[in-house]
């Protein structure tokens, strides 16, 4: 079959759908990845996967009407030269407009992994409530003929119904995010001399940076060879980002170190004691949660959609109130405190790691989900097709 497979950020493609994007060539399928950006790097990369890539116009963060409907066009046209068996899509544009232009052009089968609702369906935004309507409206007309919809978490089935995303009758499934390589991600020894809490975010407020900060700041009184790292992306075009200057100053008064970007974040997990997620956007499954928890790193973040799925509470991590900077502190002390219980939260944490969120057993399902195992029969309808035993744990509500 041929597959398109749509994204927002040509590294994502290999970041997070690098596994995905191999093991359907591995199934002996023709796929094409799509991104607006180009990097050469990641298309050698995918050039290695047998994967092809192709440059989408699309402005990530534009609200312009014009901009969109160019974005619109060359999907259409892209459905019409290679006449695509399968689309999957993922974040809002490409679900979006990826979802319009299979519906105008062409019978391909279209799939949306929607790794989460975002900004717009967060409590920030709860004011802006003609943006969301609106924004809520283009996905269900997106999504109407969409096979299936898978979703990270336990919450964004209930919160698409309640937008008019999805109807009842829709087929949704929820998988354990995009999968962690726990192959890649290994569990390494806990340093706690001095103790280290890493963040790895996009540098927004909504992801809870200030928040952060703040707890920062509360736990050095206690314990001021505590060191504080934020590793992430600046987004000072986005309405929620963090500025230089900001970042600049929390340095210079030596509450935070700012790491460098990388591609590579093994190494700062590894000098990690604590891993800390404080985010209050509207999250799918966050990867770094994920990569942490297969690093055996013990998680403090918040208890909300997303970020909550994969903590049991003081098992492998804490739960935190969001926009709680004196909570956050709180649960970083009362984990530093006792060294037994931190070695025997990473254990938790690596374990789940291994038995729910290994990518191989995600992507598996999917690939089951979509009838796109080479073995497989042609596609039952939703109403009818069993989840096989790849899938087992897969929560699927609506008439599966």
């Amino acid at each position: 079959m041929k597959i398109l497979v749509h994204s927002s950020l040509a590294y994502s493609l290999v970041n997070f759908r690098g596994a995905l994007l191999a093991a359907l060539v591995a199934e002996g399928h023709d796929v094409i990845a799509t991104a607006p950006d180009r990097d050469d790097d990641i298309e050698a990369k995918l050039a290695a996967m047998d994967v092809k890539f192709e440059q989408i116009p699309m402005a990530r963060a534009s609200l312009s009407p014009f901009k969109d409907l160019q974005t619109l066009w060359a999907y259409v046209r892209m459905m019409r030269r290679h006449k695509p068996d399968v689309v999957i899509s993922y974040t809002q544009k490409p679900i979006i407009y990826g979802g319009l232009a299979t519906r105008l052009a062409g019978k391909a089968r279209y799939y949306v992994i929607m790794s989460g609702l975002g900004f717009i369906f967060s409590e920030a935004s709860d004011a802006r409530t003609g943006l969301r309507k609106l924004v809520s409206r283009m996905y269900r007309e997106a999504i109407r003929k969409a096979r299936t919809v898978f979703v990270f978490n336990s919450d964004d089935r209930s919160e698409m119904l309640r937008h008019g995303i999805v109807s009842g009758e829709q087929r949704v499934v929820q998988v354990p995010g995009s999968g962690v390589d726990t192959r890649r991600f290994l569990a390494r020894p806990i340093r706690q001399d001095p103790p280290v809490v890493l963040m790895i975010a996009r540098l927004m407020r909504d992801k809870g940076v200030k928040e952060f900060v703040e707890a920062a700041k509360i736990v050095k009184q206690r314990i001021p060879a505590a060191r504080f790292q934020i590793l992430g992306r600046l987004e000072e075009d986005n309405p929620t980002g963090i500025s230089k200057d900001e970042l600049a100053q929390w340095c210079s008064e030596g509450v935070i170190e700012l790491l460098p970007e990388t591609r590579d974040v093994r190494p700062y997990l590894e000098e990690a004691t604590i891993f800390s997620l404080p985010s209050y956007y509207r999250e799918g499954l966050p990867r770094t949660i994920l990569e942490a928890l297969s690093s055996g790193r013990p998680v403090v973040t918040t208890d909300l959609p997303g970020c909550r799925d994969a903590i049991n509470h003081r098992q492998n991590g804490l739960l935190v109130p969001p926009r709680d900077p004196q909570a956050l502190a709180d649960a970083v002390l009362e984990m530093l405190a006792d060294p037994a219980r931190l070695e025997a939260m990473s254990v938790a944490a690596r374990d789940l790691a291994e038995r729910k969120y290994d990518v191989r057993r995600v992507n598996e399902a999917l690939i089951d989900v979509m009838c796109l195992k080479a073995s497989a029969p042609a596609e039952t309808s939703a109403a009818t097709q069993t989840i096989t035993p790849a899938a087992e744990g897969l929560k699927v509500s609506a008439n599966a």
